[in-house]
């Protein structure tokens, strides 16, 4: 990955926008998509030349009130703004620095499997799977390995079935993937994960170049299982304040719904499954 990561990040917003999504008039004929940097400078209130040397990585230390207005120009929303002054050099050392702990503590493991109806999992901030509870098991079947989210949109032929919108789970896991690269941009695993997935897939890299920045909350899944059908789920994800880094992800369905029947259906199908991998308990004396 370039190491100019501000710089590829302001290119990439720039060439996203049009002179129409910002209100300005185009002049002459355009021989790239996008704005030129003159028109983002303009919109900024900063000079041109300034502009030019932070996109060529020139100039690496913008104030906050640049980057205020590079975010307004760019009209990027909160986690994008986010990602630029972190890029910057704008997030705390803390937060930037750590890597995201590969261990996930036996307190939280004992709190996942305190879900038994419905599926829990913890992610490190390069979307590995680092613990699962059994029905989140259950759920990611598919899979082999379900060892990472990105590698399993986009590189495991499964993906594709079991994402009902696979190009709106794609979007949000290079998002995702990019909100983590600026809090650890020089990451070994992130650079060997971003290197992998560009090699073996062309939609990662078109996604990966756009530079789009999203961190997870809350959102919608559609998926489709193999066993029990059409599920249609939301997650809530949740930082893990003793582990930075580190979130737990919790999949839920409406109550009562015919999603919830097949979350349990799922749930007592690998209970059986384990029951006749492991064989009957050792019989009471």
């Amino acid at each position: 990955m370039d190491d100019n990561h501000l710089g590829a990040f302001l290119r990439a917003r720039r060439a996203g926008l049009t002179p129409r999504d910002v209100d300005m008039v185009s002049h002459g004929t355009r021989r790239v998509a996008g704005l030129r940097r003159e028109e983002v400078a303009v919109l900024a209130g900063v000079n041109a030349d300034y502009y030019t040397r932070l996109e060529k990585g020139r100039e690496r230390n913008p104030s906050p009130q640049v980057l205020d207005a590079l975010a307004r120009a760019l009209r990027l929303d909160g986690d994008a703004r986010t990602h630029l002054f972190r890029l910057a050099g704008g997030a705390s050392g803390a937060e930037a620095s750590v890597h995201t702990a590969a261990g996930v503590s036996p307190a939280l493991r004992q709190l996942m499997d305190g879900y038994p109806h419905t599926p829990a999992f913890v992610l490190g901030r390069t979307l590995d799977v680092l613990a699962t509870n059994a029905l989140a098991d259950a759920l990611f079947i598919p899979f082999d390995p379900a060892d990472n989210l990105a590698r399993m949109i986009f590189l495991d032929p499964a993906g594709r079935h079991f994402y009902a919108d696979w190009e709106r789970a794609a979007q949000a896991a290079v998002a995702n993937l990019r909100e983590g690269a600026g809090l650890d941009p020089d990451n070994p695993h992130l650079r060997r994960l971003v290197g992998e997935l560009t090699a073996h897939s062309t939609e990662f890299g078109r996604l990966w170049s756009a530079h789009g920045v999203r961190g997870k909350s809350r959102d919608a899944k559609n998926l489709h299982h193999p066993e029990v059908g059409p599920l249609a789920l939301t997650y809530q994800a949740f930082d893990v304040r003793d582990a930075p880094g580190q979130q737990l992800v919790i999949y839920h369905a409406e109550p009562g719904s015919p999603s919830a029947r097949a979350l349990g259906l799922l749930g007592s199908l690998h209970a059986t499954r384990r029951r006749t991998e492991t064989g009957p308990p050792p019989a009471s004396s």
